[in-house]
């Protein structure tokens, strides 16, 4: 019985005991199955230890194919960023890829932290830039492999798959949002506008970024985003110096003229450069406008443009310059010519009929040329005029005669040589240039005859011509005397009764009789090794150079009249070798018919350039004079620049009928700010780049060009690339740009834009 009972009783607690077992083992299952899914979902508890087991499971989940579909995908993200150039509309694809493959990303991230045994500061700084990104690392980052994760746990629990059936079908909802909210706010992988051509211009340059492409997304971005910024984001900032919207660099060193030992030779208005050329920019006058176009602009200018107003008060009586309400006016007259210029001009023409403006004589310098109305006005009489005058000797005066679209620059005669080749000016000028030729065994006279052509006039028009109080007279004997013993000869003297001012004119001798049969070797002849042409800051000697006789040397012959000189090649090329390595004569037409071509068939039409607004225009590398010479027909003015590195070129220029000047690019030119409409420079800056500071030389080229001003580059492709990112940085219009194998050229439009930092330049603070 008690067997039985106890038999029954073990019948009863065995069935309710495995009921209880069964129970315990089911809840335990769905414990575990639970922890488990809650543990694959959420690996932010504990991010290192999360990635990293992550990493390991999706190291022996993830199917083969999974990888090989990786590295795929990360080459054609490669190859997107460097293609796409702004365009998203494969982003969400783009986002998909990653999202698979985040992965092993993170894996791999596991691995480098565990063999570097990096802490978790040094690991930081990469986890939150992961994070800036499309998905967050903590939570994104893993969902390519959390439903394949699932799927292997779940065939472990087949028994208990319906009581989870619920809770998968939510996770999958819940995944699903987080990757469209993922989708949404996912930043754009390429930027748009004026930056994205930034992106292509620099992948262009600079290749595929293969480095990358075991990186995250978001580090190709950050890596994209800092190389755009290197080769395109300059940093410019406005120049802080005394001098303001008027600095000229190599004249405004106030540091180096302080220490100056003498001025007496007007040292002080002399070039002493900076030992670094700046890179900042020169700011803008309050109210600055767009410069009114010649020839309205001959007689008035806006006065916010140049807003100067000392020299209408000193010289206003004599008709140099007038305050008119918001203009600057200039009514044509100068100290020797109140009445006005175009009367002082033909009163010169009928005094010495031979001087043939515009014919015979074509290239005039003019010294102290004021505000440059001679100048300006002989232009009606197809004569160019290089004047120049010191700055600030009267305040402004080469300025408002840029400003008016007058070829001026900023010089002096002081202790060194102009920067002109010898005789190449047909006529130079003087009217009242308060020039003392007289003093010091005729230095300043001597670098006259220096540049004068044999042949040439030089035009005196002072008051020692027509006055004789006792100053006066003393300044023209001995004139009389200096002259006679360089062997000019006085070929006329005529007073205008209407301007109450006279002049004299001499001509410089064709032939060394004269010099051999002085009785006196004063002044003296130059040594034979002394070289005319040898301008580029050569001290001044008082000495005279022979005339050359030899019919194959130039200057023995006066050049064809004008206009037939502009295109006929020189009589002292032939023996000569060209710069492009033919025959000079050959390489000359060769020269001018091209630059016919470039200016007809693309700068004229192609460019979109308004040409009726450009005035004042510079070639900095001018070798033959070819662009200036296609631009006979316009109404514009070339400054022809010929680079200290380059072939002198510069008497073939002069030659021509045309006029140019020596530089050295990598320092300042003797201009103003805001001088010139449009700058040329072909083949220029790739030379340059291997002595100077390319971006200083386009600091100087934005300080030179007018704002809506427009320069021109032909140069090689990696040239172009540089000026285009330098251009654009300045907040520049590209307005075309082209590239043809290993040639490019670009077109671009200075704006009114001006950085808001400030540089002070101390060498440059009074």
């Amino acid at each position: 019985m008690a067997q039985a009972k106890y038999s029954r009783i073990d019948g009863r607690k065995s069935s309710s005991y495995c009921s209880t077992i069964s129970i315990v083992v089911f809840v335990a299952f769905c414990l575990v199955a639970i922890w488990t899914l809650m543990s694959s979902i959420a690996p932010d508890q504990n991010p290192d230890l999360a990635s990293e087991d992550a990493g390991n499971e999706v190291k022996q989940m993830v199917p083969e194919n999974g990888s090989r579909n990786f590295k795929g995908s990360s080459g054609d993200l490669l190859e997107d960023s460097t293609n796409e150039d702004g365009n998203t509309g494969n982003e969400q694809n783009i986002v998909e890829r990653e999202s698979e493959n985040r992965a092993e990303e993170n894996q791999d991230e596991g691995v480098k932290v565990n063999s570097d045994d990096k802490s978790e500061s040094e690991e930081e700084p990469k986890r939150q830039v992961e994070n800036d990104g499309e998905g967050k690392t903590g939570d994104g980052g893993t969902d390519g492999g959390v439903g394949e994760v699932m799927d292997a746990k779940q065939t472990e629990f087949d028994d208990n798959k319906s009581e989870l059936v619920e809770g998968e079908k939510k996770l999958e909802t819940e995944e699903s949002n987080l990757t469209e909210e993922k989708k949404v706010d996912q930043p754009e992988i390429f930027p748009a506008g004026a930056q994205s051509e930034l992106l292509n211009e620099a992948t262009t340059q600079n290749g595929a970024f293969s480095t990358q492409a075991t990186e995250s997304q978001n580090e190709k971005e950050s890596q994209l985003a800092s190389i755009t910024k290197d080769q395109s984001g300059y940093s410019w900032k406005v120049c802080n110096v005394t001098a303001g919207p008027d600095y000229i660099p190599c004249l405004d060193n106030l540091k180096a003229i302080r220490k100056l030992p003498s001025t007496g030779h007007y040292e002080h208005r002399e070039r002493h450069c900076p030992d670094e050329a700046p890179t900042c920019l020169v700011p803008l006058p309050k109210g600055y406008k767009i410069p009114i176009q010649w020839p309205k602009s001959r007689d008035k200018i806006w006065y916010y443009n140049v807003p100067h107003t000392k020299l209408a008060e000193i010289k206003g009586h004599q008709n140099w310059v007038k305050v008119t309400g918001e203009y600057l006016t200039f009514p044509g007259g100068g100290t020797q010519f109140v009445k006005g210029a175009l009367h002082y001009i033909d009163f010169v023409q009928k005094s010495l009929p031979d001087i043939a403006w515009g014919k015979r004589s074509r290239v005039l310098l003019d010294v102290g040329c004021g505000v440059a109305s001679f100048g300006g006005f002989l232009f009606d009489r197809d004569v160019l005029a290089m004047s120049f005058a010191p700055k600030d000797e009267h305040e402004a005066q080469v300025q408002f005669a840029l400003e008016r679209g007058i070829p001026a620059i900023s010089s002096v005669m002081g202790s060194k040589r102009l920067p002109f080749p010898g005789a190449v000016f047909d006529v130079v000028h003087c009217a009242r240039c308060r020039v003392p030729w007289h003093v010091e065994g005729g230095k300043l006279l001597l670098e006259l005859n220096r540049v004068l052509r044999p042949g040439g006039y030089f035009v005196w028009s002072a008051t020692p011509v027509y006055r004789k109080n006792p100053e006066d007279s003393g300044i023209w004997k001995a004139m009389s005397e200096l002259t006679k013993s360089m062997c000019w000869d006085l070929v006329v003297i005529k007073k205008d009764k209407f301007n109450e001012v006279g002049a004299a004119i001499y001509r410089k001798p064709t032939s060394n009789e004269c010099y051999d049969k002085r009785p006196k070797n004063e002044p003296p002849l130059c040594k034979e090794s002394d070289d005319p042409n040898a301008a580029w800051n050569v001290p001044l000697q008082a000495c005279m150079h022979k005339v050359p006789v030899e019919k194959s040397e130039r200057g023995s012959q006066w050049p064809e009249q004008w206009p037939l000189r502009l295109e006929k090649p020189p009589y002292w090329l032939n023996s000569q070798v060209g710069v492009y390595g033919k025959g000079a004569v050959e390489d000359f037409t060769a020269d001018y018919q091209h630059w016919k071509n470039v200016v007809s068939h693309s700068y004229l039409n192609g460019m979109g350039i308004n040409w009726s607004s450009v005035r004042n225009v510079m070639d900095m590398r001018a070798v033959y004079g070819g662009f200036a010479a296609a631009l006979k027909n316009l109404k514009v003015w070339v400054m022809n620049v010929v680079p200290i590195d380059s072939p002198d070129t510069l008497p073939i220029i002069y030659e021509r009928g045309l006029f140019g000047i020596y530089h050295d690019w990598c320092e300042s030119f003797n201009t103003y700010p805001r001088s010139y409409d449009l700058l040329h420079a072909d083949h220029l800056f790739s030379g340059l780049k291997k002595r100077c500071n390319l971006k200083a030389v386009v600091a100087e080229v934005d300080r030179i060009l007018r704002p809506e001003g427009k320069l021109i580059v032909r140069d090689s492709v990696e040239t172009i690339r540089e000026v285009e990112n330098m251009a654009k940085s300045l907040q520049w219009e590209i307005r075309l740009i082209y590239t043809n194998d290993k040639e490019g050229l670009i077109c671009a439009r200075k704006t009114m834009w001006r950085p808001t930092k400030v540089e002070t330049i101390m060498s440059a603070i009074s």
